[in-house]
């Protein structure tokens, strides 16, 4: 079932529809391309948790660039986990707000920002891949690349370089900054360290070894190569202009 909100010509849209579509949350401006994706951003109906999104597509079905095997430990364990953590951490701060005591907020505040970014990251990263993906982008979103990066070839080879030099555990992602309105090549290190304040991740691939150990060993440079086969660019670019046509910051009535 279809449950996105329903927008008629009689009913421009208010700031608060324009920020459920795009799904605000934790300080990173995210957009889903899916029912599953709001579904797991959105406050819910039960004590106001997170869920775990389910995949658009079978487990299966990003071989033989992604097996099977990763994408169910790293769906159904990892990005889990990071769905309990944020949970936890926001049951913790009802109980302080409740007890009137915060003399544990600061590692309550840090895994909610490690927990929720990990949930924020993941969601967005089931949403870029498909069986069909890979090709190259177009239209205006592939002109968007050009202009800012010089080519489409340079943005690709630019994220290649960033995600594969990730210190340790991280993403590499394309962003739009909407303060500069150009796109961005970024990293983050763990979920949420290096992470370019209001800027909205459009592509990232995640690089903890989570996410290809069990394939590709410890060659990461192979699976960051490999990831280029499953893209969905038609996604991705979906993201960019959902974004830059309805600019959150300033035009609520767009």
């Amino acid at each position: 079932m279809n449950n996105d909100p329903v927008l008629t010509e009689d009913v421009a849209p208010t700031r608060r529809t324009v920020l459920q579509l795009l799904g605000v949350t934790a300080g990173l401006t995210t957009i889903g391309t899916s029912d599953a994706f709001a579904a797991s951003t959105n406050k819910s109906d039960m004590n106001d948790k997170y869920a775990l999104p389910e995949l658009p597509y079978a487990y299966d079905a990003l071989e033989p660039h992604i097996d099977e095997k990763i994408m169910r430990l790293h769906h159904d364990e990892h990005h889990q986990g990071y769905v309990d953590g944020a949970n936890s951490a926001l049951s913790q701060l009802v109980e302080m707000r409740k007890e009137g005591t915060f003399d544990q907020i600061k590692p309550v505040k840090r895994d909610l920002s490690f927990n929720l970014s990990g949930h924020i990251l993941h969601s967005i990263f089931w949403e870029s891949l498909s069986p069909t993906g890979g090709g190259t982008p177009s239209g205006a979103f592939a002109e968007a690349l050009a202009h800012d990066f010089g080519s489409v070839d340079s943005a690709i080879g630019e994220f290649s370089a960033a995600a594969k030099n990730v210190e340790d555990s991280g993403w590499g992602m394309l962003v739009y900054d909407h303060l500069a309105d150009q796109l961005l090549v970024t990293q983050a290190e763990d979920h949420n360290d290096l992470a370019v304040q209001g800027a909205t991740p459009l592509l990232v691939l995640d690089v903890w070894e989570h996410a290809y150990y069990l394939q590709y060993t410890n060659n990461r440079g192979d699976y960051v190569d490999a990831f280029w086969n499953v893209v969905d660019w038609d996604a991705v670019a979906s993201r960019y202009e959902a974004i830059t046509s309805c600019e959150i910051f300033d035009q609520y009535d767009c």
